[in-house]
Formats: C-alpha cells, sequence, structure tokens
C-alpha cells in the first residue's frame, strides 16, 4: 500500500488521525472520457474516440472497483476491443505489481513491474493513490481514466455493443440509487474495514446495514433494483455483495448479518452471478488472497480463511435466464 509524490514512490498507509480515525476516500485524478466521435465528455479534453485496439484496461480481480469495469466489458462483447493486464492479487510495499502468479496478466504496453509505472507513464509527477482500474490510451500514451464509475459509464455507450444499463428512462433512479450504495455499502465496507475508533467503526456499519435491510426489502417485490431490467446500479452493488461474507464480514468487521442471511438479497446476489458478465468476472483466490493477505494492519499473521462454503451457482427462483440484450 502506497502512493506517488511528485512522482517517487512511497510506502505509506491510509492516515485517519486527521479525520477521528475515519477512512476518507481521495477522487480519482484523470477524468477525461472515451466518446464515439472523441468530443470531450461530461469531464476532461478531447479526443478520445472509441476505436477498437486503442485501449487497454488494468485491473485487479480482487478489487470491486475494478470489477465494474470488467463486468461491463464483458456484457457489452468489447473482450477482442479493449485488452487487459491483470495485477498480482498481494499489494504490499510496492503497491499493486505484476509479480507472476495465477491470473496474472503482464502489461503488454511499458512492460511495467508496478502498477505505479503506469501512471508516471501518463504523468511523471503524478501525485496521489495508484488504483484500478485504469483506462490507457495506446494512441496518445496516456490515462484517459481511473474512476470506475465513469469507465463503466463509457464502456458502456461509447463503443455500441448490446444492452443499455444507463437508459433515459431510469437514469434519476439509477442516480439516487448509486448515490446511496456508494456512500454506505460499497465505500461503507471500506470506512468501516479502515476505521480507526470505536466511533468511527460504528458510525460506518449501522448505515451499512441499514441500507442492506432496505435493499432486501426492495428486491423482495422486483428482480433487479430499478425493476425487471438489470441495469448499472445492479452491477455497482453486486461487487461489494459477491465480496461480502467472504471478505467484508469479518476481515472488515461488517458481522451483523451474512448477505447469505438476507430472504431476498442473496437470491439477487446469485441471479447475478449466473448472469452474463458476473461469474466469469469473479476471482475468490484473488479476492482472499489480497485482503487477508495485503492488509497487514488489520490481519497482522495474513492467514487466508477457508470459508465461507457457498454455491452462488444454485438456483435462485427469480426468473428465467436473461436475454442476450438484456
Amino acid at each position: 500500500m502506497g502512493l506517488l509524490v511528485d512522482g517517487q514512490w512511497r510506502d505509506q498507509w491510509y492516515d485517519t488521525k486527521a479525520s477521528g480515525g475515519r477512512f476518507l476516500r481521495k477522487e480519482s485524478a484523470f477524468r477525461h472520457w472515451v466518446t464515439p466521435d472523441g468530443a470531450p465528455g461530461p469531464s476532461g479534453e478531447g479526443g478520445f474516440a472509441a476505436e477498437a485496439g486503442r485501449y487497454h484496461l488494468y485491473v485487479s480481480l480482487a478489487c470491486p472497483w475494478a470489477h465494474r469495469a470488467l463486468i461491463m466489458r464483458a456484457r457489452k462483447g468489447l473482450e477482442g476491443a479493449i485488452g487487459v493486464s491483470v495485477v498480482h492479487p498481494h499489494m504490499a510495499e510496492n503497491g499493486w505489481t505484476f509479480e507472476e502468479g495465477p491470473g496474472v496478466i503482464p502489461d503488454p504496453i511499458h512492460g511495467a513491474r508496478f502498477l505505479h509505472e503506469v501512471y508516471t507513464a501518463a504523468d511523471p509527477r503524478y501525485t496521489g493513490r495508484v488504483t484500478v482500474p485504469v483506462l490507457w490510451d495506446k494512441r496518445r500514451g496516456t490515462i484517459v481514466n481511473n474512476e470506475s464509475s465513469e469507465i463503466i459509464r463509457m464502456l458502456d455507450h461509447a463503443f455500441g455493443g448490446p444492452g443499455d444499463h444507463y437508459p433515459d428512462g431510469l437514469r434519476d433512479g439509477i442516480d439516487a440509487l448509486n448515490a446511496t450504495i456508494y456512500d454506505t455499502v460499497n465505500n461503507g465496507v471500506y470506512k468501516a474495514g479502515f476505521a480507526t475508533t470505536q466511533e468511527a467503526y460504528e458510525d460506518a456499519v449501522r448505515p451499512l446495514f441499514a441500507t442492506l435491510d432496505a435493499l432486501d426489502e426492495r428486491l423482495a417485490s422486483r428482480r433487479y433494483l430499478l425493476g425487471d431490467r438489470l441495469t448499472e446500479a445492479d452491477i455497482r452493488l453486486f461487487t461489494t455483495l459477491v465480496r461480502f461474507d467472504a471478505v467484508y464480514h469479518g476481515h472488515f468487521k461488517c458481522n451483523l448479518r451474512q448477505v447469505a442471511a438476507y430472504p431476498a438479497l442473496f437470491p439477487y446476489l446469485r441471479d447475478l452471478f449466473q448472469s452474463r458478465g458476473f461469474g466469469e468476472t469473479c476471482d475468490f483466490d484473488h479476492i482472499k488472497r489480497h485482503y487477508y493477505g495485503s492488509h497487514r494492519t488489520i490481519n497482522p499473521t495474513g492467514i487466508v480463511p477457508l470459508g465461507p462454503l457457498q454455491d452462488l451457482s444454485a438456483p435462485h427462483g427469480r426468473g428465467p435466464a436473461e436475454g442476450a440484450g438484456a
């Protein structure tokens, strides 16, 4: 774990002293957009047109934020258009690395040993955390974007392909759910896990489970968060839910309940896991090895638990398999 300061790598854990023990996530630094014709997106400059073979995605199979991008890439059929590199699950004094290991895919562009070398290739004096996912433009030799919520939206809309996960008629509802789920669930588990005071921990855990309770009630009467159509909001929730019982419940002390205990939320999780792009992009070995092995301030021994034993491929009873364009 670390960060770059003026292009120089520092091995440094999160500092929570100034925030009363609370984990505060920094905003992503690269915010350009790929668009169908290269016109500027909602932020950043233009010139990033959607072209097959031009862009490359750097991800971790362990990271829920990067997992969003892999799911959208698969659902849109962009595997042949956008290459991918996968970092090693263990993140230690050098941050994310391309050390050899099962599931690791090296960097074919820079031959980087460490992901921070990709960041300094874009900006030699970059200051900030080195995170995944990263969308790289091979033509201009720079990072387009390293904000997962924006990357999935440009993958959804810039390159064509089947489906629309942010349709016009549902956008207000999607945005509202995204905001709540991000604050209390996606980032909420990190606020609980990285808290260094009891008050900060409880201030994260209580809203987390209040939201999970509300989502369970919501999903009791509908297949997906916005009704009968799978949307971006489902993708964003899934990547936290699928890690919850395996990692966040124990490692991050989010242990009021397991997702498996929820009567609607757990079948919903299985439903998504069995949908196109979801289950095949999950790697529980990377997930568990990363969290339990990398966060030595939380788990000093680095021991990786064997459980839980859950069959996400079991029947979910929530409807037939989705169609190709869902």
